[in-house]
């Protein structure tokens, strides 16, 4: 680490041209050439017992493809490659990992088995998760000689990749952020290999021995008596893999930002630099994600929160929103829609306390795993807490007094406001804030009513979301490493859940290790008009909280007590990310029943203002969102298009010659039309409005699809 003072302070002198030309020099830091120096010796011996483990146990293996096909190799020689290469230049070229039984690999690592063999492309969600995680290795390799870094944490996200790197108090400045862009595609350029090192944990610690956050990731995490590096370039880091075969398939990349971060997200500790970036296997494919990416800037709902005035955040209360009057009636029309549903579904809605003792966490399991992420506080020398969740509120409820299984299912809703202690660096508009509500609900319910319940909620969100013109996917979570209770019991819950998938019929897939640690779970991602996927509904079983609470019912024989089943369910999930979800989906186009902008009454002369307000009270007291223009600087013309700037769903005009009709014309351009005479025109229009609701939206004016 005393390496990195005095070039950090060069660099900081001499800017990015000089530490450009530096890199391009080629010249490695002496702790990095050691660390180069002990890697190739490593390398050479192991890959001397790789040869003579293939002469001494090499052998012929099947290789199973999904396809049924089998292909014949060599245990220890033939890698997935080969076989790729066998099948298809194309398919080779393409692949940027492989599956085998199961598990992800390297294209170019060789089988040691018979196996089943699956390629994976970028399109795939393990293929891009590896060809970004390799993407995080090149900056790794640019960071290292552009800044001299300590590199910390670098994976893969669900839209690029990061690196956290620690610069001893020195920023990456913006100005910056091309020529480390430039330096990434050097190296892409030169095709370094991906090179896979299994190592001893006594030669990980002296690979790494002048970076502290490695040697606390070695500590913390490296249990076993070896692990695995990769090298690319000059770099080798401590990694799981599987990469890419070398740098030259990262055909585009683009540096995006930078940000400061905490060493394992703790403020407490040391100050870290991120870097941002995304990459593809083709330009094509990078300018079309920055097109997309120019549209979802423009929908962007903290910018539509601004500009239509529904919400805005304050840094007196960070991450808690200010819903402003048209926001509120969103959100509060969210809310009624679910719970029209609940009163058709049999939900009973209650109401829970805020704050508990933090004996109730504890005793639900959450205290020690969550603790972190609540806001606590001391009450008459007891540690008291603002709930994250509802569950274990309902399960105080539930065991207030003995329950019959006659009340089976007991289905109680909740829509309490939830805290949860957020970091304030990863606060995003609506997306992620410290208050929130959610439509949550609980399910307690005997196992004989457990299929009905799971095909009841999957038939709910169904409903819902057809509403709001989604697509959506599922995928089933499997108990997580480090979860509780019975691997029994968790394995009846997982094949429960599967098999309500399969009935519902609609495609899922498997998310193995992502399950809650009280119960595996169905997670529902949305797909918006771009073309983006947003977790917000979540089915979850839970035989564990039951368990912990000691909750029974009565059995219909009466001489026993049982165990209920609970489920935990959202559909909306928090009403301010599907609230952020919808902004951006419709573009501040909302369909009429949801709308802020319903109505706008627009009088064509002095003389029928007073008629105007009246059809806007009108309006106003049967429920609408209803405004007037009586700016009379302004022409009709200019007031009609900034009624459709504004994205009203219907523009209303007194005719001066009509004595009680009124004008009417739908978003967003529809020519005026006149409404038939009548003295009742006033209460008809209302009717008609009236009708729009999420099930019933008028036609050709708005609807849960199609808004225009």
């Amino acid at each position: 680490m005393r390496l990195l003072a005095p070039w950090g302070k060069v660099l900081a002198g001499r800017g990015p041209a000089w530490s450009r030309r530096w890199y391009q020099a080629g010249a490695l830091l002496p702790h990095l050439a050691e660390r180069l120096c002990l890697y190739e010796k490593l390398k050479a011996a192991y890959d001397e017992q790789c040869v003579d483990r293939a002469q001494k146990a090499g052998g012929p293996i099947r290789i199973s493809l999904p396809d049924g096909q089998q292909v014949e190799g060599e245990s220890l020689r033939t890698t997935p490659y080969h076989v790729a290469s066998q099948i298809g230049q194309g398919l080779a070229e393409g692949a940027v990992a492989a599956r085998v039984n199961g598990a992800l690999y390297d294209l170019d690592r060789p089988l040691e088995s018979s196996a089943t063999l699956e390629f994976l492309g970028f399109d795939s969600p393990e293929g891009q998760a590896v060809f970004w995680h390799s993407s995080a290795h090149i900056l790794g390799v640019a960071a290292e000689r552009f800044y001299g870094a300590l590199l910390c944490h670098g994976p893969s996200t669900e839209s690029g990749f990061f690196y956290d790197m620690y610069l001893a108090g020195r920023t990456v400045l913006g100005s910056e952020l091309p020529a480390l862009e430039e330096a990434c595609k050097s190296i892409v350029r030169e095709k370094h290999p991906f090179e896979r090192l299994e190592v001893s944990r006594e030669d990980l610690l002296a690979l790494f021995k002048y970076n502290k956050f490695k040697l606390q990731v070695i500590e913390e995490k490296v249990k076993s008596p070896t692990a695995t590096v990769y090298r690319c370039g000059g770099l080798i880091d401590l990694c799981r893999g599987p990469h890419v075969r070398h740098t030259g398939k990262i055909q585009a990349l683009k540096i995006l930002k930078s940000s400061s971060a905490f060493w394992k997200g703790d403020p407490s500790l040391e100050s870290l630099q991120r870097v941002y970036g995304i990459s593809f296997p083709s330009p094509v494919r990078l300018e079309e994600w920055e097109q997309l990416q120019e549209a979802a800037a423009s929908r962007d709902h903290r910018r539509i929160g601004k500009e239509q005035e529904l919400f805005f955040f304050h840094e007196l209360s960070p991450g808690s929103c200010f819903f402003l009057p048209r926001g509120a009636h969103i959100y509060n029309t969210l809310i009624d829609f679910i719970k029209s549903e609940y009163r058709k579904r049999g939900f009973s809605e209650v109401v829970t306390p805020n704050i508990y003792n933090a004996k109730l966490w504890e005793l639900s399991g959450h205290w020690q795993h969550y603790s972190d992420h609540m806001f606590c506080f001391p009450v008459e020398n007891e540690t008291f807490a603002l709930k994250p969740m509802n569950c274990p509120g309902h399960c105080l409820m539930f065991a207030h007094r003995p329950r019959s299984w006659r009340e089976l299912p007991l289905r109680l809703a909740d829509f309490g406001v939830l805290h949860r202690n957020e970091s304030s660096g990863t606060l995003t508009g609506l997306t992620r804030v410290r208050r929130f509500q959610q439509d949550d609900a609980h399910i307690f319910c005997t196992l004989g009513q457990l299929e009905g319940e799971i095909g009841g909620c999957l038939d709910f969100l169904q409903a819902v979301y057809s509403v709001f013109g989604f697509s959506f996917r599922f995928y089933l979570s499997t108990r997580p490493a480090g979860f509780l209770g019975d691997a029994h019991v968790w394995e009846q819950a997982e094949q429960q859940l599967e098999k309500s998938l399969n009935d519902f019929g609609q495609p899922w897939e498997l998310s193995p290790g992502d399950g809650a640690f009280y119960g595996p779970k169905i997670d529902i991602q949305l797909k918006d008009a771009l073309g983006r996927y947003h977790q917000c509904a979540t089915i979850q079983l839970d035989f564990q909280m039951p368990v912990r609470f000691d909750l029974t019912y009565i059995s219909k024989d009466g001489s026993t007590s049982e165990r209920p089943v609970m489920i935990h369910r959202a559909v909306l999930g928090s009403v301010e990310r599907i609230l952020a979800v919808l902004a951006e989906n419709y573009g501040r186009k909302w369909p009429l029943w949801l709308s802020p902008f319903q109505v706008m009454v627009i009088p064509v002369g002095p003389d029928v203002e007073a008629y105007a307000h009246e059809v806007r009270e009108t309006f106003h007291q049967a429920g609408f969102m209803a405004d007037i223009d009586a700016d009379w600087s302004a022409t009709l013309n200019r007031k009609i298009r900034k009624a459709q700037l504004a994205q009203y769903n219907f523009q209303l005009g007194k005719s001066e010659g009509v004595r009680h009709g009124f004008l009417k014309q739908s978003r967003p351009t529809c020519p005026w039309r006149r409404a038939r005479p009548q003295p009742d025109s006033r209460a008809r229009g209302v009717g008609r409005l009236d009708c729009a609701s999420p099930e019933h939206p008028l036609p050709g004016a708005t609807g849960a699809c199609h808004r225009r």
